[in-house]
């Protein structure tokens, strides 16, 4: 199993007084690392030499806080390679290297914590550092390393191979998997698992004489789970985990102590001193209490090395992960760990049934396990509260819950904080006044704890208030609380700022309640409160930010906030142009959220100055703002309707410019069930490339329609040659005499002529035809109704029988002509129509209504002739009139001898096809 290896530090390029590469040997809170030479030559190079060969599997590196290396470099070696040799240095190998962040964002006041997984062989690792990352706090130009530590197996373990086989062949015979996840973090299914206690992070945030004590108790649990003990292995875990808090504690106090001296502030030095001694006996006297370590006390020789930790030499050895406490463990934790937190002394001892921890018989006393022997911890000169935020850390220190602060006890801390300053004692008289100087005091503390404990002081003290106390009392705590909650609320450090809201909400929602006091009150505490609330939500910490937020949000639904209406007025505020980005986005965000939680009715928001304000954030530089804030007016849209569109600039060209308001306005259509732009110019484009596909069809349908018509054509034409060659014959026994127009044969007679108006034009080609048909032959009209191209004698018997409208037309009984039905009774009603004569006596035109001379040639005189139908648009075209042929000589109809169709024939249309036929035919005499 992977576990911490030792390691001593064999040379290094350089380094700066007082901040030896040895001191990276030494893990603790306070560790100040290794610091190269000032305007030091690049790369710098350290080599550090291991307790025994090994196998690594894991770096880590702990970096500065602003001297940071660019990048650094990792190589590994069998044996010390002689430096003045030449080409010695070849021993070692190169592994690789790793780019270190330039910790900008955090504003230099973060370290980073940097974790290489590695494979690779060897005893001695050699670091070299590569060019700084400039910033501000570096004038020096260096580098700089906090702590390094090593992970990994021993190289020259020899019974690994047989105790693997041994294993493997258990696990065939009771049919287990190595690959089962169920096994995994067991010995059996995870051979690569390593400690949390060999983590890096393990040992910089803890008390190394608690850390040692944890290490010891974790390997008493190992041999309880070998002896299948584990009730008392259960045991020892909660006791791991209590002891965790208390090594975090005490280090914080001995980092705490180290500032106090190099601010010269050897009160609060020798304070913090014995405050540690006090804390550190009691934990002792505990676990000697129940058999977890020795009877002689715990010392710190201070002449003695960091040993490197011995681990078990079996793979199978291996600690299980440690886990925060769950749930059902909490209160056995805080009965633990509470007397050791609250650091006074205590009238009553740990509070903890036996079975807790004596369960199970203690080990055998035959075994007994060495005292720990630790070296003096060389102390860092500058401190960074920021260490506490690595993510290694976090989650070792849970937050408090709302049962853990309605325990705390009055007063809370233990010592006194240090007296108020002159400044503070006159800025927070009223509050001394009411609350003592002592609680202000603890308010007003440099030091975090103090701070919050005084705020959980206050909470418990005003959740204990009688309901009888007179009201005058009952204000003064308040508005002195809201004082101190103001000032809380702009702590930097996280539990300070979430004690001050859990008592701002206990304050409103508890106290103002429960001794009946008015909305007055309720009203001071929003108003003092909620501009410094917000001011928090653009915080640079994003878990402030959340806290903050969320507890606005919160706030404003409360019953006794909500009445008032005050927090809404504050969101709809315009956006300050110099304002951060995190704080408008979060302003934005609780808007858009609390709008839809409230409404706008009687809650503070009016359309009015959610509009104002959501047009005016449209124009905000950050384009998270902008994307909620068209969020936030299509919400309004929905609610509102056209009420919204006041606030909006016109919907034209111009404005859709705007790529904003054009995503509004097609906002705006999609609620409403409109098309929106984009889906309009598909439509068109759909509806264009229908039209064109629908236009080549009938081309198609009308080519091969005329191809038909002139096979008919042909048809007929041979069949009258065949006829006058036999009438030749029989008249007086001798052929026929030629036609005296022999320039133009019989049977090309037809080519280039129009065969309703008699035209011939030499562009009467197949194509020509066409056009002509369709838009000049005087004879021709198109239907208004369905397109079709029909004679205009048959113009009101295709309206009524064949038209694709025909069922919305009717026959007038008195003019005989296609009129539709809507328009039908008052057409007979005002008797303004001409009168139609029967056929037999006169044609009807159906463009100028009038009667006129029958048969067939008077409708090519009225339509073509100058005098005819005025009505016939086509006639404007000039027309050039085909050469009439003598009598018997071309050809003719047989009933009226007229050179076109009859009334009722297929006529070729390239838009609305043929008309449908009457059924009568047309033959040559």
């Amino acid at each position: 199993m992977p576990h911490k290896i030792g390691f001593v530090v064999v040379s290094s390029s350089g380094h700066e007084d007082g901040f030896s590469a040895r001191k990276l040997m030494i893990h603790a809170p306070t560790v100040s690392g290794w610091r190269s030479p000032r305007f030091c030559q690049f790369p710098q190079e350290i080599v550090l030499q291991m307790v025994e060969r090994c196998r690594i599997r894991k770096l880590q590196l702990l970096a500065h806080q602003y001297m940071i290396s660019s990048k650094i470099e990792f190589y590994i070696s069998e044996s010390l390679p002689e430096y003045f040799v030449p080409y010695q240095a070849e021993r070692f190998r190169r592994l690789g290297y790793v780019s270190l962040c330039d910790n900008e964002k955090t504003g230099c006041k973060a370290r980073e914590l940097k974790s290489v997984y590695v494979d690779a062989v060897g005893q001695f690792l050699k670091l070299i550092f590569h060019q700084n990352h400039v910033n501000k706090y570096n004038i020096y130009n260096q580098v700089a390393l906090v702590a390094i530590n090593i992970i990994g197996d021993p190289a020259d373990f020899g019974d690994e191979s047989n105790i693997t086989s041994r294993e493997k062949l258990i696990d065939h015979y009771l049919g287990h998997n190595t690959e089962d996840p169920a096994l995994e973090g067991t010995c059996t299914g995870k051979s690569d698992y390593i400690s949390p206690l060999d983590d890096l992070a393990f040992d910089m945030y803890q008390d190394p004489e608690v850390a040692q004590i944890i290490r010891k108790l974790d390997e008493r649990k190992r041999e309880a789970v070998q002896k299948e003990r584990y009730d008392y292995a259960k045991k020892l875990k909660q006791a791991i985990a209590d002891l965790q808090k208390v090594g975090e504690r005490l280090g914080r106090y001995e980092v705490e102590k180290r500032c106090a001296v190099e601010r010269e502030d050897y009160d609060v030095a020798k304070e913090k001193q014995q405050q540690m001694q006090q804390y550190r006996s009691r934990v002792y006297e505990q676990l000697e209490l129940h058999s977890l370590v020795d009877a002689q006390p715990m010392r710190r020789p201070f002449d003695s090395p960091l040993q490197p930790l011995v681990h078990p030499s079996s793979p199978c050895h291996q600690p299980p992960t440690l886990l925060l406490p769950q749930q059902e463990e909490r209160v056995t934790e805080n009965r633990f760990a509470d007397p050791f937190l609250q650091e006074k002394p205590s009238s009553h001892s740990l509070d903890v049934s036996p079975q807790h921890l004596t369960g199970d018989q203690a080990l055998p006393t035959t075994d007994p396990h060495p005292r720990t022997h630790l070296e003096p911890l060389p102390y860092d000169e500058r401190p960074l509260p920021a260490i506490r935020k690595q993510p290694g850390a976090a989650a070792m220190e849970p937050e408090k819950s709302d049962g853990d602060i309605s325990e705390a006890p009055k007063g809370g801390i233990a010592g006194e904080p240090e007296p108020l300053t002159e400044k503070a004692l006159r800025e927070a008289s009223s509050a001394v006044d009411v609350l003592g100087e002592s609680l202000v005091a603890g308010a007003y503390s440099k030091t975090w704890s103090y701070r919050e404990d005084a705020l959980l002081a206050l909470y418990k003290q005003l959740m204990e208030m009688p309901v009888g106390t007179p009201k005058e009392d009952l204000k003064s705590m308040l508005r002195a609380s809201v004082f101190l909650i103001r000032r809380a609320i702009r702590d930097i450090v996280t539990p300070v700022f979430q004690a001050s809201l859990k008592l701002l909400k206990m304050i409103i929602t508890q106290y103002i309640a429960k001794h009946k006091l008015s909305k007055l009150e309720t009203t001071h505490c929003v108003e003092r409160t909620i501009p410094i609330l917000l001011t928090r939500t653009g915080d640079s910490s994003a878990r402030l930010r959340v806290i903050a937020s969320n507890f606005v949000q919160e706030m404003a639904l409360f019953k006794e906030v909500k009445s008032l209406q005050i927090i809404p007025s504050y969101l709809v505020q315009p956006l300050k142009a110099n304002s951060s980005t995190h704080l408008a986005m979060s302003q934005m965000a609780l808007l858009a959220r609390l709008l839809k939680d409230l409404g706008t009715e009687n809650t503070g928001f009016t359309v009015d100055n959610v509009m104002k304000f959501s047009v005016s954030a449209l124009e905000h530089r950050v384009y998270e703002v902008r994307e909620i804030a068209v969020r936030i007016i299509l919400d309004m849209y929905k609610q509102h309707g056209a009420s919204v569109l006041e606030y909006l600039p016109p919907d034209d060209s111009t404005t859709r410019k705007n790529i904003l308001y054009k995503t509004i306005f097609e906002g705006f259509a999609k609620i409403d069930g409109r098309p929106t732009d984009a889906e309009i110019r598909a439509q068109k484009k759909a509806a264009t490339e229908e039209a064109e596909k629908r236009k080549k069809e009938e081309i198609k349908a009308l080519q091969g329609q005329l191809a038909a018509l002139r096979e008919a054509q042909a048809e007929v034409q041979e069949k009258e040659s065949d006829a006058a060659k036999v009438k030749n014959q029989d008249s007086q026994g001798r052929k026929a005499a030629p036609p005296s127009a022999p320039e133009v044969p019989d049977n090309h007679y037809l080519d280039n002529l129009c065969i309703f108006c008699g035209e011939r034009s030499e562009s009467f080609t197949e194509e020509g035809l066409d056009l002509h048909y369709w838009k000049q032959c005087l004879m021709l009209t198109r239907c208004d109704y369905c397109r079709q191209v029909v004679e205009i004698s048959s113009l009101t018997e295709h309206l009524l029988t064949e038209c694709d409208k025909k069922d919305g037309f009717g026959k007038c009984y008195r003019c005989s002509e296609a009129v539709l039905k809507e328009e039908l009774p008052r057409h007979i009603k005002t008797k303004e129509c001409n009168p139609a004569k029967s056929e037999k006596l006169a044609n009807r035109c159906p463009l100028c209504h009038e009667n006129f001379t029958p048969g067939e040639e008077a409708w090519k005189a009225h339509l073509m002739g100058p005098a005819g139908c005025t009505m016939n648009l086509r006639k404007t075209h000039v027309l050039h009139k085909a050469p009439t042929l003598p009598l018997g000589k071309g050809p003719a109809m047989t009933k009226s001898g007229s050179s076109g169709p009859k009334a009722g024939s297929k006529i070729p249309t390239p838009k609305g096809g043929l008309s449908k036929s009457s059924g009568r035919t047309y033959t040559k005499r």
